[in-house]
């Protein structure tokens, strides 16, 4: 398959200054990041941040107001028609045919896309994606693991370049969660470059690269590790016997100076600081209490984004 115009056949999404308005308020401001080939890119931000609006600019679904780009070689703005053939997207809601069974729903797809012989490729997808016994089941009355085994057997029987997925595992077990993320790295170690939106911490530990966005603003960006060290947070995690005292002790700390962050962990506290030193002048006396247990730890995944989230601004204010 042709892919446009590239002059680095390694990058898939290159975007430079993109911003979006709708009514006057940017629901995403300056945004720029590169994409490479074979990548999952986990994005990652809460409800409203413009995960989903930066999404359907790269597949040609909306226009930026500001800023250039490219996916797969073709310009955002210009050659839309040529991004979509190549793109799989696959919504937050089911999006097939509740009333038509699996089957069905598939060499539906694969008839619209013009695919060859699409009753072939239906029973191919359903055997790829372990779907055998269910191929003549109501998609409506499939689980939710299900439902989203099918979404994703859709939006990947045309063979698309790049596949973005728009929070595809909210409202799914854990157990079809990881057989979907399976899934999702079997097709990008055959090349597929798989583009993510989540908000789980679990999931985007899984991909090679993230970028947290915030209410339009992107935040952060790098692999994982690279994400944890920019946040230059030092944690501690405090505990005590069935968690007693910790919510007087997180109303005491929050505030303080050198405490950017104190969130309960189950029957513990993590409390974090970018300024070390002063985190650790105030912890100093809480540290002399026989009943807490404090213990110095590597910031989590999760510490960062809370951090990331106290410092962003509310672009609906």
């Amino acid at each position: 398959m042709t892919l446009g115009h590239e002059s680095d056949h390694d990058v898939v999404i290159d975007v430079h200054h993109l911003t979006k308005k709708f009514d006057g308020r940017a629901v995403v401001r300056d945004l720029s990041m590169q994409v490479k080939r074979g990548q999952i890119y986990g994005f990652l931000g809460p409800n409203g941040s413009g995960k989903t609006t930066t999404i359907r600019m790269l597949c040609g679904l909306l226009t930026p107001d500001e800023g250039t780009g490219t996916c797969l070689g073709y310009d955002l703005r210009t050659q839309t028609d040529q991004i979509k053939t190549q793109v799989g997207y696959m919504t937050q809601r089911f999006s097939l045919y509740q009333d038509l069974s699996v089957r069905e729903n598939l060499e539906f797809i694969a008839r619209i896309y013009g695919i060859d012989k699409p009753s072939a490729a239906a029973r191919a997808a359903v055997e790829r994606l372990g779907l055998t016994g269910r191929e003549n089941q109501l998609a409506g009355e499939l689980s939710g693991g299900w439902k989203q085994r099918l979404a994703l057997g859709a939006c990947t029987l045309s063979g698309p370049q790049l596949l973005l997925l728009d929070e595809p595992t909210a409202g799914v077990d854990p157990k079809a969660r990881r057989e979907f993320w399976n899934e999702i790295h079997a097709l990008a170690a055959n090349g597929l470059t798989v583009l993510v939106s989540t908000h789980y911490m679990d999931e985007a530990e899984r991909c090679h690269e993230i970028a947290y966005i915030a209410y339009g603003e992107l935040l952060a960006r790098g692999t994982v590790q690279e994400v944890i060290e920019q946040s230059h947070l030092t944690t501690f995690i405090v505990s005590s016997a069935n968690g007693t005292g910790l919510a007087e002790l997180t109303h005491e700390l929050t505030g303080r100076a050198g405490v950017d962050m104190v969130a309960p962990f189950g029957t513990s506290l993590h409390v974090s600081g970018r300024d070390a030193k002063a985190l650790e002048a105030t912890i100093a006396p809480y540290r002399e209490h026989k009943a807490l247990e404090w213990k110095r730890s590597a910031p989590s995944l999760e510490d960062v984004f809370i951090d990331l989230m106290s410092k962003s601004r509310d672009n609906f204010q």
